[in-house]
């Protein structure tokens, strides 16, 4: 019967299960953070957290998650209101470093190139087969060191946009920028690693 009613929240959609993880039900809690625990993992790798307080700054995000689910009123936006607490935390990691985030005119050292806009940057490959493992291993790593690389702020619109699957508007909200700014980081942030990957995907 356990089995049974695991599965009964695996088939739930996110809209429905996140609607009843509000009502305090432990089982769909559960189930969403089993699905939120990797894509909150990797966002925190690819900030460029150091590897011993990776885990840790996923445990906080989760744990903020269950805590405070009760206290979303939209559930259409989980994922705006997860990210937010992902890039809260990133934040108050770089404090806890005694670092600044860096600050980068965006109208410095990129022009506007409309064709920046419209590519899509893949973040990891996960249908690799077999052969291919090692090649895209080596490969998300060097994205990995690549966005790590860049300013925070860039970084962050990044992320947000390809890992946690965010709108413009919902990151403008998180950064507390306008969406001409966050469309333009990002552009500038894909093209500046594509402009780093070119040797490895050529």
């Amino acid at each position: 019967m356990r089995g049974f009613s695991k599965k009964k929240y695996r088939d739930m959609n996110s809209y429905d299960l996140i609607c009843t993880a509000q009502s305090d039900d432990y089982d769909a809690l559960e189930e969403l953070i089993r699905r939120e625990q990797k894509n909150v993992y990797a966002s925190f790798c690819y900030f460029g957290a150091n590897k011993e307080s990776v885990s840790d700054l996923t445990q906080e995000a989760l744990f903020r998650m269950s805590k405070n689910i009760k206290t979303l009123k939209n559930p259409k936006l989980f994922k705006s209101w997860l990210g937010q607490i992902i890039s809260n935390l990133f934040y108050d990691e770089l404090r806890k470093k005694q670092r600044i985030p860096d600050t980068v005119s965006i109208d410095t050292f990129w022009h506007n190139d409309e064709e920046n806009e419209s590519c899509v940057l893949h973040i990891c490959d996960n249908t690799l087969n077999p052969d291919d493992k090692t090649m895209g291993k080596e490969l998300t790593e060097i994205i990995q060191e690549t966005i790590c690389a860049l300013p925070a702020n860039f970084r962050l619109v990044i992320i947000l946009r390809e890992l946690q699957g965010l709108s413009y508007e919902e990151i403008a909200k998180i950064t507390k920028t306008n969406v001409g700014t966050v469309k333009s980081r990002i552009a500038r942030a894909r093209s500046k690693m594509q402009e780093y990957l070119k040797p490895y995907l050529t």
